[in-house]
């Protein structure tokens, strides 16, 4: 599968020159379901080599606007991945202890052990994000946090992390839609906050912020994907398709028997 949610390191981009309901060509979500399933019980079998092994780790990024389908694409796309084989962390607003240190302690801590596949609901990028436009902090702050960012990033991969970036790109009215499907849903509200209505009027300014970060922050090292994610099953099986080729690419493998076990049977 040719990887048109990549685009190069250097090459300058324009959110608005992707399309959020995309859905490259799959026909429907029935078919896209069929390659999910299939696609997850692969990564199932690769992230438990992965952990067997316990060499090397993966690092998968989620980041995008509220609504974007964070959640949900965790929940579809590790369906029946062992639990042992994976850690997934969701970065909320930052507490005392973690504002008493530098922005990326708290992420470093979280960076998953040798083995295991790491998922980050939120990242170092709410640094360069949520903190520039609701300006926690001035541009002489933030700017060089992109730096940061790209050295800590090549740090991780240096020490056998490999790093995949996805921003869940989704349309303003798609937005509009899904919050006021969780006002409309008495399941859903408690998912809502009024402070998702003031986020959305700050839309352009968090486009801005993120298109900066993903064209300062898009290395050879840890590349973004720019998922369309107006379709949730479109979403979930791009995501699927890049985990999927990062696991393969790795090829982990069984690690062999620490004593020779030949002829032993046990009584």
């Amino acid at each position: 599968m040719s990887d048109s949610t990549r685009f190069k390191p250097g090459k300058s981009i324009k959110l608005a020159d992707y399309d959020p309901a995309d859905t490259g060509g799959v026909k429907n979500k029935g078919a896209a379901e069929e390659e999910i399933a299939a696609g997850i019980e692969k990564i199932a079998d690769l992230s438990f080599r992965l952990y067997a092994e316990a060499r090397r780790s993966v690092l998968l990024i989620l980041q995008g606007m509220d609504t974007s389908g964070k959640d949900g694409t965790i929940r579809h796309v590790m369906t029946g991945v062992n639990p042992l084989t994976c850690e997934i962390v969701a970065f909320k607003e930052p507490t005392t202890e973690e504002l008493d240190h530098d922005f990326l302690w708290r992420i470093h801590r979280a960076v998953p052990r040798r083995g295991k596949v790491g998922i980050f609901n939120r990242s170092q990028y709410e640094d360069v994000l949520v903190v520039r436009v609701k300006h926690l902090a001035p541009e002489s702050v933030w700017r060089p946090r992109y730096g940061m960012i790209n050295a800590f990033e090549k740090l991780l991969t240096q020490n056998d992390t490999t790093i995949v970036k996805c921003f869940l790109h989704i349309s303003k009215d798609e937005q509009r839609k899904r919050l006021q499907a969780r006002i409309d849903d008495p399941h859903k509200r408690w998912k809502f906050n009024l402070g998702d209505l003031a986020d959305r009027r700050h839309w352009d300014d968090y486009q801005q912020a993120y298109e900066d970060a993903l064209n300062e922050c898009n290395t050879a090292e840890a590349p973004w994907h720019i998922v369309p994610s107006d379709k949730k099953w479109y979403r979930n099986l791009v995501v699927t398709r890049i985990l999927l080729r990062t696991l393969t690419e790795l090829d982990p493998h069984f690690p062999p028997a620490k004593e020779n076990l030949e002829g032993i049977v046990v009584e």
